[in-house]
């Protein structure tokens, strides 16, 4: 159980005196809703998107001893803010060396991805991630209002967008009911699909075979056991 006297992460963000931190305040809910239940159980972490490092430390007092935090960026200069608990690798994110890199070492519990947010890197690296992580893990996407912007590769309705690739997801998560749909890894091992303003969280989670169950007033249920 987390320790009730950790602070939350909005308070961690807003008494920063380190390091800058850049992150919409209507983000913090969300996290707090997918990433409270690996307080103080040691996660590994990769957040995609170092930038000026703060975003690494403030996970890293969150989730509390223990953590390892993982950041990914192509910047050079972010290998200044490794610290204990923390690593930064330098490299693309939609580098299959790089990535193949970090899964040969790590078991990520969570990916962030906060990186480019172009359109063709945020495909490219969930497809490669996504079946690797754990398989209670989260995988979680922020600042997908880019997927409407050109200039990242997107557009309303704009074929390769991200968007689109998380409807055709929703579809995959309901193959069990599709006739033209087959289940595949990604139907068997998610829970579910979470969509807010600008950010996208899968929940990973072994699935078994659908049950359908009846009930019904007591009544009914003891004359239909009487024979």
């Amino acid at each position: 159980m987390p320790d009730k006297t950790m602070r939350s992460l909005a308070e961690i963000f807003l008494s920063n005196g380190d390091r800058e931190i850049y992150k919409w305040l209507h983000y913090f809910d969300i996290y707090e809703k997918h990433f409270a239940r690996f307080r103080g159980k040691a996660p590994v972490m990769l957040e995609i998107g170092v930038l000026k490092g703060g975003s690494l430390q403030m996970w890293k007092e969150y989730f509390g001893p223990g953590t390892k935090i993982v950041g990914l960026d192509i910047n050079p200069k972010c290998k200044r803010h490794e610290e204990d608990g923390i690593e930064v690798v330098i490299g693309s994110q939609d580098d299959e060396s790089v990535l193949d890199g970090l899964l040969e070492r790590y078991t990520f519990d969570i990916v962030l991805d906060d990186g480019s947010h172009q359109m063709d890197h945020l495909n490219a690296t969930f497809a490669h991630l996504y079946n690797a992580i754990s398989p209670n893990g989260v995988y979680m996407l922020e600042d997908l209002h880019c997927c409407y912007f050109p200039r990242f590769g997107g557009g309303l309705g704009a074929e390769g967008s991200f968007l689109e690739t998380v409807k055709t997801l929703i579809d995959q998560l309901h193959a069990t009911y599709i006739r033209d749909v087959e289940p595949d890894g990604f139907t068997r091992s998610t829970a579910g699909i979470h969509i807010y303003d600008s950010i996208v969280a899968f929940e990973k989670a072994p699935q078994g075979e659908r049950q359908r169950l009846a009930t019904a007033a007591m009544g009914k249920l003891s004359k239909k056991n009487d024979g």
